[in-house]
């Protein structure tokens, strides 16, 4: 009887051991599948972010572009509106200097 319950202790010493050395062979397979997963996350995230990042640099370069069209058309309208000015001030320097040069000639005997 003892021998039965000794053979069914070694039997059942076995079979644990069985059990574990599977667990760990399952624990390492998860463990390495994590590892594969997290790596695979790590690629999938630098390529997401360079596309986030292309896409900001494209609307920062169109906003730029932009900027720069608005900057150009208030130089054309103010450089127009001083060169009408100018024009304007010469018309009446001529007129004035006219005026003096008449009034000059008159005074003269």
């Amino acid at each position: 009887m003892e021998d039965e319950t000794l053979k069914r202790l070694l039997a059942a010493e076995s079979k644990a051991e069985q059990i574990i050395a599977q667990a760990e062979q399952e624990r390492t397979a998860l463990i390495e599948q994590a590892k594969r997963d997290v790596q695979e996350a790590q690629v999938q995230h630098a390529h997401h972010a360079t596309e986030i990042l292309a896409s900001f640099m494209a609307q920062a370069e169109q906003r730029a572009v932009q900027a720069i069209a608005e900057l150009k058309r208030r130089y054309a309208e103010r450089a127009e509106t001083m060169k009408a000015a100018a024009e304007g001030t010469k018309a009446q320097a001529l007129d004035a200097a006219v005026l003096l040069l008449i009034g000059a000639e008159k005074g003269r005997p």
